[in-house]
């Protein structure tokens, strides 16, 4: 007998990616042979490399998991759903080190390998985890004439109304980084955007082999290795970067992770670290990256708002805030501008220009994900609080981070 095992409900293997949030997966025979009985009861369990992630199943949409799970299969190929999702605290390291196996008996009728794919501290990377990263977001940016000009070009002067300044500050950037994550992960599927926690040391981080060590001028420098050194935008070799602080400690001044989740458990509150420490870990340094019109033309950007968008996460988390439908989440009122209510759709992916929009719309609609379908090629404000689906399944958008439970 033979069985199929479908990860995110498809056999694309580009789907076979889980987090801390469960996974529907469904099971089918594809060969009876030897079926003796109109069902057959299968045992799905998990098989980790040394040092891989681990996942953890159930047969229904509630309930603990375990570390298998018994189903009873038609022999006629009609499909049956269970669920998988990581064990926290025991992500993967790299691609396919979790072999999930369906056995009849001691009988293996089916396999297939899979990643707990999860957002890290890009501190704590190891080194293959940190050079497949680099080594996707050079080709994402491709010597400047990459698809990374989209994201530069999102974030320029005339977008700053969209993304800054109003309560849709925390979900633009949320949509913003999962759209580039999922582009670099169209070039690497074993890559997630990691995040630079700020509060913290980060040495690892700024060195010549990750994002690089600044001169005395603020040029970037990398190692030989590195294919971030051919990084371009705006026509420009190189990324200028100035520290304003000692690179092997934490800047000085930011409100640190605890402060932050302390400032109060109403979204209007809460979105005030945009100032601090949002603003003075930009301000941290000298360089593209002060300005948010600039910004993006350093790659570190992007781990600074991972890292905002991950303290975010355990602001919800922690308050029990991923409900749209309350006001306690989210700060919807008359007077803020388009793009920063909860039923209004999120420009560039809308497509909308001109007006109270910017005068262009870069880089088209969310890109798709083949494990998950949230927030949709047009996401709305709404779509991006229940990331991990806790209100609503469907509304997963494909990422959780390893300090966040579900």
């Amino acid at each position: 007998m033979d069985a199929e095992l479908q990860i995110n409900n498809s056999v694309n293997p580009a789907a076979r990616f889980v987090s801390w949030t469960p996974s529907q997966c469904r099971i089918r025979v594809t060969n009876p042979s030897g079926a003796s009985s109109p069902t057959v009861n299968v045992i799905i369990t998990a098989v980790s490399a040394a040092g891989g992630g681990a996942v953890g199943f159930r047969s229904g949409a509630t309930g603990s998991f375990s570390n298998s799970v018994t189903l009873a299969l038609p022999i006629n190929g009609t499909s049956v759903l269970f669920f998988v999702a990581g064990r926290f605290g025991q992500p993967s390291v790299s691609n396919g080190d979790v072999k999930i196996e369906a056995r009849t008996g001691v009988t293996l009728v089916g396999s297939v390998q899979v990643m707990v794919r999860i957002r890290k501290n890009a501190n704590a990377l190891t080194t293959g985890e940190r050079d497949r990263f680099v080594s996707a977001f050079a080709q994402l940016n491709h010597q400047g004439r990459g698809r990374f000009q989209d994201f530069r070009d999102m974030h320029v002067s005339a977008s700053l109304p969209q993304a800054h300044g109003a309560p849709g500050f925390l979900p633009w950037h949320r949509a913003y980084l999962l759209d580039l994550e999922r582009e670099l992960q169209a070039i690497d599927a074993s890559v997630a955007l990691p995040y630079w926690r700020f509060d913290q040391p980060a040495p690892n981080l700024f060195t010549r082999d990750f994002f690089g060590a600044s001169d005395a001028l603020g040029t970037v420098q990398f190692s030989n290795i590195n294919p971030l050194q051919f990084w371009k935008t705006d026509g420009v070799q190189g990324i200028n970067r100035r520290p304003l602080f000692n690179t092997a400690t934490a800047p000085p001044s930011l409100r640190t992770e605890t402060q932050t989740l302390a400032l109060g458990t109403q979204y209007p509150a809460f979105r005030t670290m945009e100032g601090n420490p949002h603003g003075f870990a930009h301000t941290s340094f000298g360089g593209s990256i002060q300005d948010p019109a600039t910004a993006p033309k350093d790659p570190l950007f992007f781990l600074l708002h991972c890292n905002v968008d991950r303290l975010w996460a355990k602001w919800q988390r922690q308050n029990g805030r991923f409900d749209p439908a309350q006001a306690s989440s989210y700060d919807s009122n008359p007077a803020n501008r388009p793009g920063h209510n909860l039923p209004d759709t999120m420009w560039p992916w809308n497509g909308v220009t001109g007006g109270t929009r910017p005068p262009t719309a870069p880089g088209g609609p969310m890109a798709a994900s083949p494990c998950v379908s949230a927030p949709g090629p047009q996401p709305r404000v709404q779509d991006c609080l229940d990331y991990h689906g806790s209100v609503n399944g469907v509304s997963h958008m494909g990422f959780d981070y390893d300090d966040v439970p579900f």
